[in-house]
């Protein structure tokens, strides 16, 4: 009796423990109205760390605005955000995370080694072989003189993915960052992903693609009017 009490009061503590916020990233009741609409409904979910998650559902359904939310983006009207141990507060981003949300804003001017060395200046400084590894892990040539502006569809979100890389984060937010790639391409990002993973990052997915979240991640969430399930 004694014994069994025991595993009783460890598989109690297991999962309490399991749902605490520094176990990944937790959303409670999260909820969210724009402009009269409910684009979240009392979401509520759990991610462990070091997992690719995808998020998948027709457009308007909720999806790019629950990674705006995780992004510190945009604020909650209900509920609370706890990611990798911090309770997200409004208008503040996590403290490491590498964002790609449609729109990006960078320098139409700058090729994509000088654009990674102003992001670089601006946040904490990084070697430039750092900069360079993450532009030919994307498929970049870090000796490419073109500028953005000059760069396809496909570049341009290779360089996006490569600006959330960069830093090794402990966070990863994509919104679809593999829309515009060749199946070659979008290889090279899963790869690049799964290693990301392989380090312990997490990494959140939004994709209109069922089959390549089926290929990628570990687990999926479907999005319905503002509504959450898995599977």
């Amino acid at each position: 009796m004694v014994q069994q009490s025991k595993k009783k009061g460890l598989a109690a503590k297991w999962a309490f423990e399991a749902h605490q916020p520094n176990a990944g990233i937790t959303l409670s009741g999260v909820t969210k109205t724009l402009r009269g609409r409910t684009v979240l409904r009392d979401v509520t979910l759990h991610m462990a760390p070091g997992g690719i998650y995808g998020l998948y559902g027709p457009n308007g359904s909720g999806k790019t605005m629950l990674l705006r939310a995780l992004a510190g983006l945009v604020s909650i009207d209900a509920g609370s955000i706890d990611i990798l141990g911090e309770r997200l507060r409004p208008g503040h981003s996590p403290s490491s995370a590498g964002i790609v949300i449609e729109p990006m804003a960078l320098w139409v001017d700058c090729t994509g080694m000088e654009t990674l060395r102003l992001l670089a200046s601006l946040r904490r400084g990084m070697r430039e072989c750092d900069l360079e590894r993450a532009l030919e892990r994307v498929g970049l040539d870090p000796r490419d003189q073109r500028a953005y502006r000059r760069y396809s569809l496909g570049m341009r979100q290779r360089l996006h993915l490569a600006q959330a890389i960069m830093e090794r984060p402990s966070l990863l937010l994509l919104d679809e960052p593999t829309s515009a790639l060749d199946p070659a391409g979008r290889a090279l990002i899963h790869g690049v992903l799964r290693e990301e993973r392989e380090r312990g990052a997490t990494v959140v997915f939004a994709s209109h693609d069922r089959k390549e979240l089926e290929a990628l991640c570990d687990r999926q969430f479907a999005f319905d009017n503002g509504t959450v399930r898995e599977g």
